[in-house]
This record gives structure tokens, sequence and C-alpha cells, in this order.
């Protein structure tokens, strides 16, 4: 056999390797975090999981909010669709829920993906639910217009719109509106005041008009 051929080769399949593993790692620590909590903490049976980016996680007052449902947080700041689909079977489907509420795409798309690409996520992510828990309820957040990322609003839009229009033809499911609440009825750009000193996070005021939208629709 040729060994420096066949050393050649291992070098190659480690450098494959070395650089696939921080994409796929990037928030394993993270998970790794929740999945702890939950030795220490055994979570609730059949709960109500919020998963997606930091519009879910930093809202810190979400089980005050909503006393009277079992809530698990598993979103992590900086996701997207794709993190919530790598990590799905971990942070969603391990609780066996009763519903899941995902919030997520609005990094996608100021990460440069299409509104296509990530309706085609959101599909791929909606179906693996489906597949491990066929009457399994799922609401979507629309993703929401931000002073900072206003440009991104006619993606934002459309990837909003076939969404929407995918859980229309969908059992048990909620397209949860957010976007005129939070949008001044004379400009028609994002109310500043609903929002952090950053353009992008909500305040208090935000989550309540979205607690508002929320209430009747979880289990």
């Amino acid at each position: 056999m040729n060994t420096p051929l066949i050393r050649c080769l291992f070098i190659l399949v480690l450098s494959g390797l070395s650089s696939y593993a921080p994409a796929q790692n990037k928030w394993e620590m993270a998970v790794q975090a929740f999945e702890e909590n939950d030795q220490q903490t055994p979570p609730p049976a059949q709960p109500i999981v919020f998963v997606g980016s930091s519009s879910f996680t930093i809202w810190n007052s979400l089980q005050a909010t909503f006393p009277d449902k079992a809530i698990i947080n598993r979103a992590f700041g900086g996701s997207q669709l794709s993190d919530a689909l790598l990590y799905a079977d971990r942070i969603i489907l391990a609780y066996h829920p009763k519903q899941v509420v995902i919030y997520a795409g609005d990094n996608d798309l100021a990460g440069g993906r299409s509104s296509r690409t990530v309706y085609r996520l959101f599909v791929t992510l909606f179906r693996k639910l489906r597949r491990a828990q066929p009457q399994l309820a799922v609401a979507f957040v629309a993703i929401k217009p931000s002073p900072v990322r206003w440009k991104f609003q006619a993606n934002m839009t459309v990837t909003n719109r076939l969404i929407r229009r995918y859980l229309r033809r969908q059992q048990n499911t909620n397209f949860v509106d957010v976007v005129p609440a939070m949008l001044d009825s004379n400009t028609h750009r994002p109310i500043g005041k609903l929002f952090k000193p950053d353009s992008l996070h909500m305040n208090a005021e935000g989550y309540e008009r979205w607690a508002t939208l929320l209430r009747p629709v979880l289990r």
C-alpha cells in the first residue's frame, strides 16, 4: 500500500472535519447548558417549548407572563432556523411538548439568506417535528419589524407570507402576526418606543404586545 498517500488522505479528512466542526458546534455549549439544567431541575411533563433566537432568549419574564402555562424557554441568542433544525431533537422533541412556539428567521434574513430559503428551512423543521409527534401544536411568531433591520423588511414580509400560507394548510397550527402591533399606523414603520437602545431587541412594552397576541394561542 502507498503509505504516504494514505497519510495524505488522512490529513485531508481531518482538515475537512475540523473546518466543518465549528459550524456544527457553534451552539453546542448552549445546548449542553440546557441539558445540564434539566438534570438539576427536571422539566415539567408536556410543556410548551419556546425556541428560536434572542427575541425569545431575553424574554426573562416569559413564565411570569403566562403563569398558568408550563413553559420551557430553549431559545439561544443569534441562532437561525438551521440551528433550531440541527438541535430539534435535543431542545424540542426531548421534552415531548404539547406545543412548540417558534421565533426564528430574523437572523437568517439579516445574514443573507433568501426568503425562499428561510421558508424551506421552516418547512423542514415543521415536518421533522410532525414526523416525531403528528399531533404537536405548532405556533410561529411572525418575523418582527425593527428599526435596525428595516432594510430587510421586504424579505421579511415575503417570508412571513410564505410561512403563514403554509400553516393555513396544516392542522393544529397558529401564525402569530405581531407585525401590525409593532408598526406606527401613520408612518408604517417600527414604533421606536417598543425597542431597547440597540433598536433590535424589544423592551417590556414590546413584549407586552407580543403577550397579548400569544395568550389566546397557547395551549
